[in-house]
């Protein structure tokens, strides 16, 4: 127990000395395993990690949702989405920010990445509020919020990481991500109804659409369902596996960007270079954060927390809600994936001996993460919105997030009561 706590604020501490995490990581587990199995073990079991991860099949999926992100933001979807969404809610009070968030979660169905929405529907949503007299905490809010959404609807990046480190079916983690999506997408609209409620000011409402033109511009979305469908339709009814998933919807993006004529040879070159980026950073989080579970699990931490929540809870439900407390409290002050990966090898094994499903357990992580992505100081939506906006005060930004904060604690709290919104599709795909 003592050597873990040990590790953990060697990590700490060398992550407030502004060391990347996965340098932090790696030297805390190394250094662990030396001084307690000897330096020839440590470094044969960090070069088995390395060899492992960097050729272990399932996370192919990876780089193949990356690259599918990054195609379809490059065609151009994120627009037809946006339109589709304010043609049958803009005409409400604060229906273009209703309509960012629908989008979003339409745009999160095939990119996977938060940051990635987030900037997306920046580009997209925010001069179509501004143009309509939105206020700007309003409209970047709502943008903040819905950004999230990316690493919730399938595919996502956050559910593919916590599947490998627990060893989760990764189709069963994705399948489960849609109908806590949908929650999630409601609970950011009655956000925003009650922001205008009390500011009608902050969100005018756009011109009505005739059904002609909202039946159009659902016709400009038969692409984002197309490849929606095929993924997750192919994944959910056992056509294909969640890695050959992902290689289909990396094919079907590429094809659908090449018939739009959004590709040129200069473009691939960025997608790939940005795609590549991209994966080499989270293959070297992912390995950093396996040497470190390695030490973790090699001490006695784990079963003692295990065994000292079982002993003295009174009900295993209050522990999870002080674990997501924990979370909670941790997002405002840390990066969320250094959270995530720090935590897992301490919490998942408590779950699974309370009984808990570890399917839930990792929707409710991808929710406490939406949560820490929009939180202030240090959420990392906010910063990338407000780099897109120079003109938009940051302060501004934090002032117009918090109601969205709100609505997705009160999401993980519906999440938390009623498991089965998350367990009820996977469970269809184990009969």
């Amino acid at each position: 127990m003592t050597e873990a706590f040990l590790g953990f604020m060697a990590v700490f501490v060398m992550a407030f000395l502004r060391i990347p995490l996965a340098v932090a990581m790696s030297i805390a587990g190394i250094v662990g395993m030396g001084l307690m199995r000897g330096w020839m073990p440590a470094f044969a079991g960090t070069s088995q990690v390395i060899f492992e991860t960097g050729f272990h099949y399932v996370l192919s999926v990876i780089p193949l949702f990356v690259l599918m992100g990054n195609l379809v933001a490059r065609a151009g979807m994120a627009k037809e989405l946006f339109t589709a969404a304010n043609a049958f809610v803009g005409h409400r009070r604060g229906g273009l920010a209703m309509a960012s968030v629908i989008a979003s979660g339409g745009f999160g169905s095939i990119c996977g990445s938060s940051i990635a929405t987030a900037a997306t529907m920046t580009r997209v949503a925010f001069p179509e509020m501004k143009a309509h007299g939105y206020k700007d905490t309003l409209a970047t809010g709502a943008i903040a919020g819905g950004g999230t959404l990316g690493i919730l609807i399938p595919p996502s990046t956050i559910l593919v990481i916590y599947g490998i480190i627990t060893e989760t079916d990764i189709g069963k983690l994705f399948i489960a991500g849609i109908l806590p999506g949908i929650v999630a997408i409601l609970c950011l609209c009655m956000a925003v109804v009650l922001v205008t409620w009390r500011d009608p000011s902050a969100g005018p409402p756009a011109e009505r659409f005739t059904w002609r033109q909202r039946l159009a511009a659902i016709r400009g979305i038969w692409g984002v369902a197309l490849l929606f469908a095929l993924v997750i339709g192919g994944i959910y009814g056992g056509v294909f596996t969640a890695t050959e998933g992902a290689g289909v919807g990396a094919g079907g993006a590429f094809i659908f960007a090449l018939l739009r004529g959004a590709l040129t040879p200069r473009v691939v070159m960025d997608i790939l270079v940005e795609s590549a980026r991209t994966t080499a950073m989270l293959f070297t989080i992912l390995i950093a954060a396996m040497i470190f579970t390695n030490f973790i699990n090699f001490t006695t931490m784990p079963g003692d927390l295990r065994d000292f929540v079982l002993q003295f809870s009174p009900s295993p439900i209050m522990v999870v809600v002080m674990m997501m407390g924990i979370y909670l409290m941790l997002g405002m002050v840390m990066e969320e994936l250094a959270i995530v990966l720090l935590t897992i090898p301490v919490f998942f094994p408590v779950i699974t001996g309370l009984g808990f499903d570890p399917v839930w357990f990792g929707i409710l992580i991808v929710t406490i993460v939406e949560i820490g992505m929009i939180s202030p100081p240090v959420g990392l939506n906010l910063f990338v919105i407000n780099s897109l906006l120079p003109n938009v005060k940051l302060g501004t930004i934090y002032r117009g997030v918090w109601p969205f904060v709100m609505a997705d604690i009160v999401r993980l709290g519906i999440l938390i009561a009623f498991p089965a919104i998350a367990l009820y599709l996977p469970s269809l795909m184990s009969r």
